[in-house]
């Protein structure tokens, strides 16, 4: 696995630790008698005499707390890089809307991942209703370059939801690139801390921060981080377009909870590798996935380009009614969707629809609770679940 702690950035001179960034990132200049985040700032409208000039007017554009949160987020994204730009939206699926129909026209065709979040067939079928071709292959082995010629866009899931299967992601996009294709990475699972899609080629950095980046189950979030002033621009515009914006207590929050990004990161990335082995001994356990195992079928690559593996274990019991009575018999792990929050959630993925797994498939997030105690509760609810 690269460097999990180092990078360059704004944040002192030289080398910088990843939990200093996240602690410190888009805070202010110190002022005296001031907070050092400053709190939400609520507002629709602005002083505005004279002349339409300065950063906010309206706030449908711009609000001071969504500032704060950017710049703090390409921080992590992109460390020490000022050639970036970051926008936060009210949801992940908003900043994914955002990238795709600002960047995609009528006869323009886009390469999206068939094995990626459930809500991207809904995604498919409004792009093709404006007349966008939409090409799919899964994740593994880097499918989507056999689809690729002539795309104006690649979108990367990796390590996609909820396979967790990973591409090689500067591969692709050298091949994206060599033919004017841009590339959006969906950084989700991985977080800025597990990757960084800009450094590895791509155009775009998109995520839903209402998973391990706020990591509380309290915040609806998403975001966009690009390196291509036209084409965030045109982002930017979407996002005015549709209002896509979050609110101003909800940036705050987020901005927050990115001071213990890197400690929650850590500990939750280390359990859930605790949580895999001790499920690779288990008879009844199956396509069992997590990249940080070192006989993943994603392991190679994945440690080429991640510095951590991420929160997620998923696995297949044998039937639906075995799946449902492990979920029953937890209790250190919540039946809820969503990942990334710092307590433990489960769920029988299948009950959804729309993801292509078995019936008794489990996407597990593994949250902050001590390694021991939740290993011990879920071998006992194997236990307990059997027939």
């Amino acid at each position: 696995m690269s460097d999990a702690t180092v990078g360059e950035g704004p944040v002192g001179e030289g080398p910088v630790g990843d939990g200093t960034r996240a602690v410190r990132a888009g805070l202010p200049e110190p002022v005296k008698h001031e907070p050092t985040l400053p709190g939400p700032v609520f507002a629709a409208h602005f002083h505005l005499p004279g002349d339409v000039a300065g950063p906010y007017s309206y706030g449908r554009d711009d609000n001071p707390t969504w500032t704060l949160l950017e710049n703090a987020i390409g921080e992590l994204e992109a460390p020490g890089r000022a050639d970036v730009e970051t926008l936060v939206f009210a949801s992940g699926m908003a900043a994914i809307s955002a990238v795709l129909f600002s960047q995609l026209r009528a006869g323009d065709a886009v390469v999206l991942p068939s094995d990626g979040y459930q809500a991207l067939p809904l995604v498919r079928a409004q792009l093709e209703a404006y007349g966008v071709e939409v090409r799919t292959a899964p994740t593994g082995g880097d499918a989507q370059l056999e689809v690729l010629e002539g795309a104006r866009l690649l979108w990367i899931e990796s390590p996609s939801n909820p396979g967790l299967d990973v591409c090689d992601i500067r591969r692709l996009a050298v091949a994206a690139h060599a033919q004017g294709t841009l590339v959006a990475v969906d950084n989700t699972l991985a977080t800025p801390l597990g990757q960084r899609p800009l450094a590895l080629g791509a155009d775009f950095a998109v995520a839903s921060g209402t998973k391990q980046l706020t990591g509380h189950g309290d915040v609806l979030l998403g975001y966009v981080t690009g390196r291509d002033a036209g084409a965030m621009a045109a982002v930017r515009r979407w996002r005015k377009i549709v209002g896509a914006i979050p609110g101003p207590m909800e940036a705050w929050l987020a901005h927050r909870s990115l001071a213990t990004l890197q400690l929650r990161v850590d500990r939750q990335n280390a359990t859930a590798l605790a949580v895999a082995e001790a499920l690779r001994q288990r008879p009844e356990i199956t396509g069992l996935r997590h990249p940080g195992l070192p006989d993943d079928p994603a392991h190679k690559i994945a440690s080429r380009q991640m510095r951590r593996y991420g929160c997620v274990v998923s696995f297949t019991l044998p039937t639906r009614a075995r799946a449902e009575r492990f979920l029953a018999a937890l209790r250190l792990v919540e039946d809820a969707t969503s990942f990334g929050g710092v307590r433990s959630t489960a769920e029988r993925r299948g009950r959804w629809g729309g993801d292509a797994v078995p019936e008794g498939f489990i996407r597990m997030s593994v949250g902050a609770e001590d390694p021991e105690d939740l290993v011990a509760d879920i071998l006992r609810a194997l236990d307990e679940s059997a027939e």
